[in-house]
């Protein structure tokens, strides 16, 4: 079976592009040039070049002793944290902002949930000199607040999305309408494996430098190329796609997606999506979806900005109903303690997101010496508020 993309943007029954005709011409365009324009030698090397000595890549593979010793087995880190802006968002703007030029585009739009992706595209944009927009929900604007005053000082425009439930689901309904209003100088760099065909598998293939360099630092450090287990956290998941991206056709690599339970998968405040959703089309793709018997959207809830979302990347969708990967929920309550349990042993405090996937580790059956590679996709500076509110009663 089948775990990339085909020729007609599916994995699986999931997935292809399901668009308004007025994008239609710029979903083809896309479509059309961005493998040749990603391979081309000129790209790849200013690609590069900017992942190494703007981004700070490669990110480092940390040993986590002192957690490996709490669990009986080997954890590695995958330190996305301490790349330039603290999430691994800026490894797919970086790529989509070179792609937006060769294209002649001269306007970005982007959507945001956590503000992470907000303040990645506003930084590509200001180290390029291009207008830059980010939808963000309004409840977002207020729990996110550091990481909106940093895409203001980068210059960006940040424009509340006040619908819905004024997420990262409204966010990125209202960049589409933008898209459509502006079709012929604006770029939408999307956040997340979501969205019309070929948007999944450009920004999987542009965070699949994640996965790249784990095998060689796994290899120096283990002597072999591979983990047992991989576990990141999923909204859209494009930090997990790109974890995953070189280890897909691995059987033997266990690959374990962790979405948010909210306040319990069947709490009604929920965006546990494998468990919850059913075949449906979102955001021009279709894929797994929370939602009513007559399709309406259920709202999601999460205490994580970046996990409050009512669907899932169509890869990962395929990944879990083939059974390629294995899904985790994890509750609000359970994050939080993970994340305070990460910080107190190992010095690093994690984003909201990133302490789910440390979450699963108490849900996961493995082996003693097992070697499981965890994603740290953020730093957690931009939930300190969230934090110091739940700070343990004993504090």
């Amino acid at each position: 079976m089948s775990y990339t993309v085909d020729t007609q943007g599916y994995y699986g029954p999931f997935g292809g592009a399901y668009i308004p005709e007025m994008l239609y011409h710029n979903i083809e365009t896309l479509r059309r040039n961005y493998l040749d324009i990603m391979q081309e030698p000129a790209f790849q090397e200013q690609f590069r070049s900017l992942l190494k000595d703007y981004v700070g890549r490669p990110s480092p593979l940390y040993l986590a002793e002192r957690l490996s010793a709490a669990y009986g087995c080997q954890i590695y880190l995958k330190r996305e944290d301490l790349n330039h802006t603290g999430a691994h968002k800026i490894n797919n703007t970086v790529g989509q902002i070179l792609l937006a030029q060769r294209l002649g585009k001269t306007r970005i739009i982007a959507e945001t949930g956590a503000g992470q992706h907000g303040v990645a595209t506003a930084t590509v944009c200001a180290l390029m000199g291009i207008q830059c927009i980010v939808y963000m929900g309004e409840v977002d604007i207020k729990r996110q607040a550091p990481n909106v005053a940093r895409m203001k000082m980068l210059g960006a425009e940040v424009r509340p999305a006040t619908s819905g439930s004024k997420t990262l689901k409204d966010a990125t309904n209202e960049a589409i309408r933008d898209w459509i209003n502006n079709p012929e100088d604006t770029h939408y760099i999307i956040g997340s494996v979501v969205g019309p065909h070929p948007y999944p598998d450009m920004v999987a293939r542009f965070q699949s430098v994640i996965s790249e360099e784990v095998q060689w630092q796994l290899k120096e450090k283990t002597g072999r190329d591979h983990p047992d287990i991989i576990i990141a956290c999923v909204g859209g998941g494009s930090n997990a796609a790109g974890i995953y991206y070189h280890y897909l056709d691995r059987p033997d690599v266990r690959l374990v997606a962790v979405e948010a339970a909210g306040l319990g998968i069947h709490s009604g405040e929920s965006a546990a999506t494998s468990v919850l959703g059913s075949a449906g089309i979102i955001h021009g793709s279709k894929t797994l979806l929370m939602q009513t018997e007559d399709g309406q959207i259920i709202e999601p809830y999460s205490i994580s900005a970046g996990l409050d979302y009512p669907g899932i990347g169509p890869m990962h969708a395929h990944l879990i109903k083939s059974g390629r990967a294995e899904a985790i929920s994890i509750t609000d309550e359970e994050a939080l303690k993970a994340a305070y349990h990460l910080t107190r042993i190992e010095g690093i405090i994690p984003a909201l997101e990133s302490a789910h996937a440390f979450a699963a580790l108490d849900q996961l059956a493995y082996r003693e010496g097992d070697v499981i590679v965890i994603n740290l996709s953020g730093r957690g500076d931009k939930d300190l508020e969230t934090y110091i509110k739940h700070l343990p009663d004993h504090e």
